[in-house]
């Protein structure tokens, strides 16, 4: 009887060990998240502006003629 009291108290000492362990993983991992989160909406904030610079460049080319953008897309589909 004994026996099973020790028994049974070194696997709720297990227990608790585990707990506690997936508790500060727990958090760890929830920190990991919003540095993670926060470094997502950086990078989506700089991928628009670099479409807005891109877009900006691009407004700035003369339209082609329409001849011309035809030839360079045939062009294009041969190579």
């Amino acid at each position: 009887m004994i026996s099973e009291f020790h028994q049974l108290s070194e696997k709720i000492g297990q227990l608790a060990e585990l707990t506690h362990a997936l508790r500060r993983e727990n958090a760890e991992l929830r920190l990991r998240v919003t540095g993670l989160q926060s470094e997502n909406e950086e990078l989506k904030q700089r991928i628009g502006e670099a479409h807005q610079r891109v877009a900006a460049l691009l407004d700035k080319f003369p339209a082609l003629p329409q001849e011309l953008s035809q030839k360079s897309l045939q062009d294009q589909e041969l190579t």
